[in-house]
């Protein structure tokens, strides 16, 4: 719903002009075919400023390394990295995956196009997916399904999509805060599609995952902005609880960190910080409470940020900005955070981490 119009008498009559102008285009959409949705409505007020924000530096030459965009049910797209320009920390972003009004997108991630994919979903089951296969499309284009590929089950929904590796763990983190670290043999590529990664009935629905080394920490963070970090050596085969969590939380990232690993923080009002690893004491175990990372009451994810490179975020909305991780500074101690994305009606739900090459 578009907020009740301000008193414009004293406003420049440029801006009158201009306000009147976009108005005009809203009645436009109204009069085609009744109301306007609120997709379309916001972008009529703010296309024309989207697209003439100030980029920082110009984009990256080509590359293979694409940027995937894919919703809960499974539209997607990809779009190879260059095409998206780097903003300053702050701006509003472009338009992006084109999806209906109900039907926002969940997953961000990055891989290049002749990887495989991995793709999770909320019932803690895998499939496979080439990354080429993924329809490719402009910065703002409409994706196309991939679910039908996967046969899922009912109220099943992809939560995860993270490049194929050849050494390493995956670090799988329920809502509920259990967790389990499978090698990444079981995600090769004759891995049956489908494969059950943990007991649901004992866990509970996926709430994120990440590839990890192995020989370092994991940093497991919490809707309400509280987060464990404790070795992951720790964690049994079978798996165990991570993080116990206080009423009406639930968990919402992991993550891999060292003792100087920086971790990218992000709430839902656009606000972030990158946290110091030196500043956030770990546990000698997993399963204690977590403490507050970030001043939050929705922590949408937490993603180490060790190297150069850039954070992808997008919106509820569909907008999607890209900019340079120095631009955020650095914390010890639990902050705030800046605005790391403005918004109107609207909030983060993913964010993607770029290293430069």
């Amino acid at each position: 719903m578009l907020p009740d119009r301000p008193d414009l008498t004293h406003a420049d009559p440029d801006i009158q002009a201009y306000i009147k102008t976009l108005e005009a285009e809203i009645e436009r959409l109204r009069s085609k075919g009744g109301r306007a949705s609120s997709r379309e409505q916001h972008s009529v007020l703010t296309e024309d400023v989207l697209d003439s924000t100030p980029v920082s530096e110009p984009a990256e030459p080509p590359t293979t390394i694409n940027i995937i965009t894919t919703s809960a049910s499974g539209i997607a797209k990809r779009t190879p990295r260059h095409h998206y320009l780097r903003q300053r920390r702050g701006g509003m972003g472009v338009f992006d995956l084109e999806t209906p009004d109900d039907e926002p997108p969940a997953v961000l991630s990055i891989a290049d196009q002749s990887q495989g994919l991995l793709l999770i979903t909320n019932h803690g089951r895998a499939f496979r997916m080439p990354a080429g296969t993924i329809l490719e499309k402009p910065v703002r284009g409409r994706g196309g399904g991939i679910v039908e590929r996967l046969n899922l089950n009912p109220e099943e929904q992809l939560v995860v999509i993270l490049p194929d590796r050849a050494q390493g763990y995956v670090a799988l983190v329920s809502q509920t805060g259990m967790v389990r670290l499978l090698r990444h043999h079981i995600f090769g590529e004759f891995m049956k599609p489908g494969t059950l990664l943990y007991d649901l009935k004992t866990f509970g629905p996926l709430a994120a995952a990440s590839w990890t080394p192995g020989d370092g920490d994991l940093f497991i963070a919490t809707r309400l902005g509280r987060a464990i970090r404790f070795p992951e050596k720790q964690v049994p085969p079978q798996g165990c609880l991570g993080i116990r969590l206080a009423g009406g939380d639930t968990v919402v990232a992991i993550t891999p960190v060292y003792p100087d690993s920086r971790v990218f923080l992000l709430g839902a009002d656009g606000r972030g910080t990158l946290r110091l690893m030196e500043g956030f004491t770990p546990n000698k175990a997993p399963g204690a409470g977590g403490k507050t990372a970030l001043t939050t009451d929705h922590l949408v994810t937490a993603i180490q940020a060790d190297q150069a490179g850039d954070i992808f975020i997008i919106s509820q909305l569909s907008k999607i900005i890209r900019f340079d991780i120095s631009e955020v500074p650095e914390k010890d101690g639990v902050v705030q955070g800046v605005i790391c994305m403005s918004l109107r009606a609207d909030e983060t739900v993913a964010a993607v981490f770029g290293p430069h090459y």
